[in-house]
């Protein structure tokens, strides 16, 4: 399974909310050969970590695509700048957000963010408003490395943030 985690937390000149801003960008992965097979609900969550910046949009979805994992984390910046995101600061307020959280199981060698790409997404185990979305479309979808379900990652969280699904 192909799971990429989806936010924003900035309004987009042109397509205006976060949340539009996210269906937007799932559109524009469809034109790419890139087909989503399954989304989750948007997330309303807090930032991470707890800052006085606005409150995330988040959802999971689910892709098929013949790309092989580096190519499709490329696509992912390439929409990502398309969109007007630019990566200056670590955790800062943006426009689009789309991270490659796993891709069939792949584990690959480097497991530092800083020298490329990390498959699967190091920190997603710690994140509920990754594992939350991704709990509504795959439960049982098994974390290569732990082994541990979505499911059961979500219910091993000990405080997580506050969210709340948005209705659109």
């Amino acid at each position: 399974m192909i799971l990429i985690a989806m936010g924003a937390n900035l309004d987009h000149p042109v397509h205006g909310a976060p949340v539009n801003s996210l269906a937007a960008a799932v559109a524009v992965l469809n034109v790419l050969d890139i087909q989503v097979v399954s989304q989750s609900s948007w997330y309303k969550t807090a930032p991470v970590p707890i800052s006085d910046q606005p409150w995330f949009v988040n959802a999971v979805i689910a892709v098929q695509t013949e790309m092989l994992a580096p190519d499709l984390l490329q696509a992912l910046h390439k929409i990502e700048a398309q969109f007007g995101r630019v990566r200056e600061a670590k955790w800062e307020a943006r426009v689009l957000d789309l991270d490659l959280i796993a891709y069939n199981g792949l584990v690959t060698d480097n497991r530092d963010q800083g020298a490329g790409g990390v498959v699967p997404h190091p920190h997603m185990q710690d994140r509920a408003f990754v594992l939350a979305p991704l709990n509504e479309i795959a439960p049982d979808w098994q974390h290569p490395l732990t082994g541990q379900t979505a499911a059961q990652m979500m219910a091993g969280l000990e405080a997580a943030p506050a969210f709340e699904i948005v209705q659109i």
